[in-house]
């Protein structure tokens, strides 16, 4: 009975995600109906409620919008667009591809993927006019990495939701993730994009208006320095933690190296570095602060809504009876993990959603001990973005921004989100055996 329940609250979730509901709002439909179905008393269902959206923002709320303000202020600032050009620069034209991918993963990392999209269409539509290469040979490597960071590193919102979700180390996450990000966007990204060169769009004019001469930007070396701080001090928190005796510096490190103390830290050297050092109106500043955090708003929501039903199917005493499923099942948790993501990103279409509700249905395989926490992370993430197709935002982004047709977009868009979660699943096992 209880398989039923949850299997037909997540069908509803799919169902109300057709008919265009914000999952914000269906999310939360959800999860009350699932726990009074589920038998819990009405007063039990609302402290449910309660503590799913304070154990949820209590971990999530100042990283994501720490995150969404360092993306705008890279944005705005021209930061972003600097270190794109610098990195074409010196790869050449020979090695474009591989040119693009890195400014799509450095990019990607503390940008958003939407934002990052944006910010790099112009860049590929004028890479491919002057070198005269198909336009999906420079775009694929392009969407691949941004889509690997957007699923596998933190600080984006599903990793880190599901860091908080599992209470996995986000330092281990993030190493773990950037090895098994790089084979996967070097497969889904210049491979793949040699195989679709022949895809051509109905129109490759978009954005004819670029300019040859750039406006003033910054200078690079601030512009990458600040774009990967926050990595660079989790980085070193990781190495402090395994490799340096107990003491001050030791302490020093595992501070600085905090996830929000990381990202705060660079959004303070982004505003001085920017904005104060380039005379830029502190009206100015505040409002790409303010930009930064309202385009986060609907995410922070929805993922607030996700806890809720993650908190209510754990309260609801659904937890053991999922977990006996993996060993009922025969199946290993990581790959159960991953078959249940999936299942739910290629039938909601949103991989955030998909991850945050597969995070209630598999959290207790992690609390039991069945499962690595850091693992099953990176496992969930993989499965989010598996078979993305009409039902995926991201997916008519990329149809409409490069005049693709349906079947154009399924070739290579679809194809290559399934290389990443394919590969992602793949990676995620060696080190489980390794590891």
């Amino acid at each position: 009975m209880q398989l039923f329940i949850i299997l037909s609250a997540i069908l509803l979730q799919v169902f109300l995600t057709v008919k265009k509901i914000n999952p914000f709002i269906s999310l939360l439909i959800v999860a009350i109906l699932a726990g009074l179905a589920l038998g819990m008393p009405a007063p039990a269902l609302l402290k449910s409620i309660e503590k799913g959206v304070g154990n949820t923002l209590g971990g999530l709320a100042l990283i994501l919008c720490l995150g969404a303000v360092l993306g705008k202020i890279l944005e705005a600032s021209g930061a972003a667009e600097k270190i794109a050009i610098t990195l074409i620069k010196k790869f050449g034209e020979q090695n474009i591809q591989w040119a693009v991918l890195l400014t799509g993963f450095l990019i990607g990392i503390p940008l958003y993927y939407n934002a990052g999209f944006v910010i790099l269409v112009p860049l590929v539509f004028m890479l491919a006019r002057k070198t005269g290469l198909p336009l999906l040979y420079i775009a694929i490597p392009m969407a691949a990495s941004l889509s690997t960071t957007h699923c596998f590193l933190p600080p984006h919102p599903g990793p880190v939701v599901l860091v908080n979700a599992f209470k996995a180390d986000m330092g281990t996450v993030l190493m773990y993730g950037i090895v098994i990000a790089i084979p996967a966007v070097i497969v889904a990204g210049p491979f793949l994009g040699r195989l679709v060169k022949g895809i051509t769009s109905k129109e490759t004019n978009l954005f004819t208006s670029i300019e040859t001469e750039w406006k003033e930007l910054p200078a690079a070396l601030p512009s990458f320095l600040i774009a990967l701080l926050p990595v660079l001090l989790i980085s070193l928190a990781v190495l402090a933690q395994n490799f340096l005796a107990d003491g001050l510096l030791k302490t020093a490190f595992l501070f600085i190296g905090d996830s929000t103390i990381a990202l705060l830290l660079a959004v303070l050297l982004a505003f001085y570095v920017f904005g104060v050092r380039k005379k830029i109106s502190m009206d100015k500043q505040m409002k790409w602060l303010n930009d930064g955090i309202s385009g986060i708003a609907m995410i922070l929501l929805i993922i607030t809504a996700g806890g809720v039903f993650k908190q209510v199917l754990q309260d609801s005493g659904t937890g053991d009876y999922i977990a006996s499923f993996s060993s009922k099942w025969q199946m290993p948790p990581l790959i159960f993990a991953w078959v249940i993501t999936a299942l739910l990103r290629v039938t909601i279409g949103s991989a955030t959603v998909a991850g945050i509700t597969a995070a209630g249905i598999v959290a207790p395989l992690v609390t039991s001990g069945t499962a690595s926490p850091e693992l099953m992370v990176l496992a969930v993430g993989s499965g989010s973005v598996f078979g993305s197709h009409i039902n995926d935002s991201g997916f008519w982004m990329y149809k409409e921004f490069f005049k693709l047709s349906l079947k154009q977009t399924f070739l290579s868009w679809t194809v290559m989100e399934t290389m990443i979660s394919i590969l992602g699943l793949i990676g995620v096992l060696l080190l489980n055996y390794f590891i």
